[in-house]
């Protein structure tokens, strides 16, 4: 029987996006993609979803590094370690973690990939800057309107400072305001770039090892 394919996420827009990546990019199919509604619930439920993992299941983590990329690495790290697994690495791979499960356990082959680039602190918006067509006139005009908001103006912080720049650029579309996932079925955001070529790469060596 083929390996099931899972895929833990943070929300709805990784879901969204994911799915858009490789239906446009011939990623592999997942028989499940599972929102948790945030980065919290999914380190807390983590350890016991790879514990009740059943023979065969491979269970991928897209997960944001938010503002501090080994301060999320070492949650990781901590929930791995708790549930046996061995050989996990000191840093994220660059191109995504891939890890057997040890050997005479049922748990899991898991892969961790950190949003956006497992080197960078960010999170799913700044992967999704990689996919803004290069040189576009009308980003830069984003970004300079973004950068203008005065300081008794400025509702967001720094970190969702790429969600404003995202959905400022899909607000100036052709068709205002496209969900992420749509946006980039629609080409406002290009799947065709080096950035989506590691992550594809990734989920391929992870399902298909």
């Amino acid at each position: 029987m083929a390996a099931k394919r899972i895929l833990l996420v943070e929300g709805n827009d990784d879901e969204h996006v994911l799915k858009a990546v490789c239906g446009k990019r011939n990623g592999p199919h997942l028989d499940e993609i599972k929102p948790h509604g945030g980065v919290d619930r999914l380190l807390e439920s983590l350890p016991v979803r790879l514990k009740a993992s059943v023979d065969g299941e491979i269970v991928g983590v897209v997960i944001d590094a938010d503002t501090d990329l080994i301060a999320r690495w070492r949650s990781l790290q901590d929930r791995l370690n708790q549930v046996g697994y061995q050989d996990v690495p000191g840093s994220p791979s660059p191109e995504g973690t891939i890890i057997d499960p040890p050997l005479g356990t049922l748990l899991p082959r898991v892969g961790i990939w950190i949003m956006p680039d497992n080197q960078s602190a960010g999170i799913l918006e700044s992967f999704l800057r990689f996919l803004v067509p290069a040189g576009s006139g009308l980003f830069d005009h984003v970004e300079s309107s973004v950068a203008a908001i005065p300081d008794s103006e400025l509702r967001f912080s720094q970190l969702a400072k790429p969600k404003a720049l995202i959905h400022t650029w899909l607000a100036w579309q052709e068709e205002p305001g496209r969900p992420l996932g749509l946006a980039i079925t629609a080409r406002y955001l290009d799947p065709d770039v080096t950035q989506v070529d590691v992550l594809v790469s990734w989920l391929n060596r992870l399902y298909f090892p």
